[in-house]
Formats: structure tokens, sequence, C-alpha cells
């Protein structure tokens, strides 16, 4: 893989992209007349940036819920989310979702993947929940990576009032992690939705998150899958197949379909998407 390609992908301006988040998060806060904001702390990397940002606009008000499935989660995921809520002040709850499945899954038919993406959507209800009682906007924790072909579940963890880390690929975000002070241990951790038992997202999709940057970088750049190819020096099999991930997964990013009056509302609605998500 060219590794020049990935150095200039992670040479940002990440003192800048904070100041940009922060601005954000408050003006979408004030704009919204919301009393906070509400996320889901996992102990993953994603989730602990956003909690550190959290913790340095918003402190108390910012209401964190770890909700591990004590069945598939990981102990040492959910202790590195409370060390984390202990660490930045956070106000939190520990919700366990376990018995919430196995009540859902009492009246559906069995499927790994179904049954998995259903403990992003039972997460996703909560926060809502909360959101609701409390008068708080909700805060995705995907990055672009993930976004942009369409790792995550729709209406589970993809669904949020604000993304507030979704431009920054994971390479990036590792960095940008580095300079907020999240511990070194949650940033070099294995990227793991835990879904089910043993939940590695390099596994299942069978591909470094170098080479996904890479690509998608390429991709952003309106290069064809030749062309990112020859300059990643990426196979050409992984390459067509995060093409393809980010081109199936328009579904997830677009809002719901709807009857339109021409084709120009079409067009501009998906140039408005991609703009956003500057892919």
């Amino acid at each position: 893989m060219n590794q020049e390609i990935l150095q200039e992908i992670i040479k940002q301006d990440y003192t800048k992209i904070q100041k940009d988040i922060e601005a954000f998060l408050k003006d979408a806060v004030s704009q919204n007349k919301a009393d906070g904001v509400i996320f889901g702390l996992s102990g993953g990397i994603d989730s602990v940036t956003v909690g550190y940002l959290c913790g340095k606009i918003f402190g108390k008000k910012a209401l964190a819920l770890v909700m591990p499935d004590s069945t598939v989660s990981p102990s040492s995921e959910t202790g590195d989310a409370l060390k984390a809520v202990g660490e930045l002040g956070l106000d939190y709850k520990l919700i366990d979702i376990d018995i919430i499945h196995k009540r859902y899954s009492n009246f559906l038919e069995p499927d790994e993947r179904a049954l998995g993406n259903l403990r992003a959507r039972i997460r996703a209800n909560i926060l809502y929940y909360y959101a609701n009682l409390k008068n708080l906007l909700v805060l995705g924790t995907s990055d672009k990576s993930e976004y942009s072909i369409g790792y995550f579940t729709k209406f589970g963890d993809g669904c949020a009032d604000l993304l507030p880390i979704s431009k920054l690929y994971k390479t990036q975000l590792r960095e940008f992690a580095k300079m907020l002070g999240v511990p070194n241990n949650i940033i070099t951790k294995k990227s793991s939705p835990n879904l089910w038992k043993k939940h590695i997202a390099e596994e299942e999709l069978g591909i470094t998150f170098e080479e996904i940057d890479s690509i998608l970088y390429c991709l952003e750049k309106r290069l064809s899958v030749d062309e990112i190819v020859k300059k990643t020096e990426i196979k050409k099999d992984f390459v067509e197949k995060i093409c393809q991930m980010h081109e199936n997964s328009w579904h997830k990013r677009l809002p719901p379909k709807r009857v339109v009056q021409n084709m120009d509302e079409i067009n501009k609605l998906i140039s408005r998407m991609e703009n956003d998500a500057n892919i």
C-alpha cells in the first residue's frame, strides 16, 4: 500500500478541526433550544473521542449512556467506558440491554446478524427515550470511514441528530484522539461493534482501515477504480469492494425516499448529501 497517501490523509490541522466541531455542537444546541446532548458510550475510540469533546464543551450537560449487552459485550470494553466517564466527569447511566434483547428475541426468528443489529436499534430507542425526556440532542459516533461504506446499523447506531466526527476518517480520528488526550489503549485497540461475540470490524470487512481510508480518499477525488488501484497499490478486488459498499449504502445515508416533482429535486438532494459527506 502507498504510505504517502496515508500520510497525506493523516496530515491535518486537528486544532482547527476541534474548534470547528465545538462551534458546530454549541450552535446546534443553541439553535434547537436543547438542554444538552446525549450519546452512546461503548468504550471504543469513536464514542470515547465524542465523550472527550462533550466533556470539554458541555460538562454535566452531556449525558453518556453505557449500554452493554453482557451476553456479548467484553467487560473490558464496558470498563473503558466507565473509566472515561469518571475521568471526564460526565453524567451517565449504565443500562445492560441483555434482558431487553432477550425479550425481543423470544418473538423473532433467530438470525445472528439481524439480532446483532437489533442490539444497535435497542440502544437507539433508549437514547431517544432519554433525549425526549431531558430535551437533549442525540450525537452519533460514526466516523467518516464507517459512515461512507455504510458500516453502521440503519436506525441503530446510525440514528442521530448530529454527527460530530463524520468528517474524520478512522486514521484521522486516531490522531485527533491523541490530541484530545484519549488513552493510548483505546486508540490502539481493534474497532469492535460488538453486535455479537468476538465481533471485530476489520475481520468482518476483510480489509484494514488504512486501506479503506486510502480508497475512500481517492474516491473522494473522483478517481476511477483502476486509477485508485494504481495510486494506492491496493488489490483491485479490495478497491472494488469498498467502492461497491459506498455505492450500495446510499440508502442508509439519505433520508427516506418521497414523491418528488422532478429529477432536479432529486439531483439537488443527492448533491447536498454528497457535499455533507465530502464524497
